[in-house]
């Protein structure tokens, strides 16, 4: 199996790792199994499955990582609010969900449904009719629904051309469709995951249109509730940002994290799919201590990750 780095040295070589990904479990297109599968076939020997608000698909996707070989993280990824942001934290959870992180699943869960309610009010009166039942037909199943199945539903009714027309215009940070107000606080999601034994990452920190300052603000308040990574990579981004995120992180001995928050097959994004981590003195999740046990880090080489 591919050795994971103690540290990023700047090699353009893709990493075999993925540490944000999505399945039928939530709004992802492939069952976690056929998921395992592809990071299998993508050369992956490490990966988490992060479905939002639910760790239903683990259990699938353990057992088909296990029989592929690959070495699987169980994870999960949490809604929350911050300063009136949609704010989304990935729990990487060597230990499984368990503590306080099990009511506060149960309870996103109930949220989700609440949220869905109010989205398909929002989105019949731009013309959508039936909007839940027609967002339940997007989904396939009576996983709690997401934005991106009323998304698809607007699509298949031919409101808009495409899932991106339907963001920009719908349900988009700001739009009809955000709904936050039924999340935690970002501060309570965080101490599930670490009560729970696990590693709290700040998801995709560059996707908030925030300015240099207030994603400073955010990352203070993320490591002041006990956040201990940020997403540095997720998918492809310029490398002058991720080296100012990297110094961001640096200055608040958080670690960094990847992932490629992968949701269906034919995108410009695959597992594992994300730009090249430059040379940078920020270290990787994985030699945190409560994942180096788990993705296998030997002991010399976690020695020398270390803060």
């Amino acid at each position: 199996m591919y050795p994971l780095p103690a540290r990023f040295e700047g090699d353009p070589a893709p990493l075999s790792i993925d540490l944000h990904m999505h399945s039928t479990a939530s709004d992802g297109a492939l069952p976690p199994a056929e998921l395992v599968s592809l990071c299998r076939a993508r050369g992956l020997t490490h990966l988490a499955l992060t479905d939002h608000d639910t760790v239903a698909g683990v259990a699938e996707a353990s057992a088909a990582a296990t029989r592929e070989g690959l070495v699987l993280i169980p994870g999960t990824e949490l809604s929350t609010r911050w300063a009136g942001i949609n704010i989304h934290v990935v729990g990487l959870l060597p230990r499984g969900a368990r503590g306080p992180l099990v009511e506060g699943l149960a309870s996103q869960a109930e949220a989700r449904t609440r949220r869905a309610e109010r989205i398909a009010e929002r989105m019949e009166k731009v013309g959508l009719a039936d909007a839940l039942q027609r967002a339940r037909e997007q989904a396939g199943s009576d996983r709690p629904l997401g934005r991106p199945d009323f998304a698809r539903a607007l699509v298949a009714a031919g409101l808009v051309p495409d899932i991106g027309t339907a963001f920009k215009k719908h349900m988009g940070d700001g739009k009809a469709g955000d709904v936050k107000a039924l999340w935690p606080e970002l501060a309570e999601a965080v101490g599930w995951i670490v009560a729970a034994g696990g590693v709290a990452v700040l998801a995709h920190p560059l996707r908030h249109g925030l300015t240099r300052r207030k994603r400073g603000l955010l990352l203070d308040a993320f490591r002041a509730a006990g956040g201990q990574a940020a997403e540095l990579v997720s998918g492809f981004q310029n490398a002058d940002v991720t080296r100012d995120l990297s110094r961001q992180l640096q200055e608040r001995e958080l670690y960094a994290s990847l992932g490629s928050d992968f949701h269906f097959p034919g995108g410009h994004l695959a597992p594992g799919s994300m730009s090249p981590v430059p040379r940078t003195a920020t270290l990787p999740v994985w030699t945190h201590p409560r994942l180096a046990d788990v993705v296998g880090l030997p002991r010399a080489t976690r020695d020398a990750g270390a803060l």
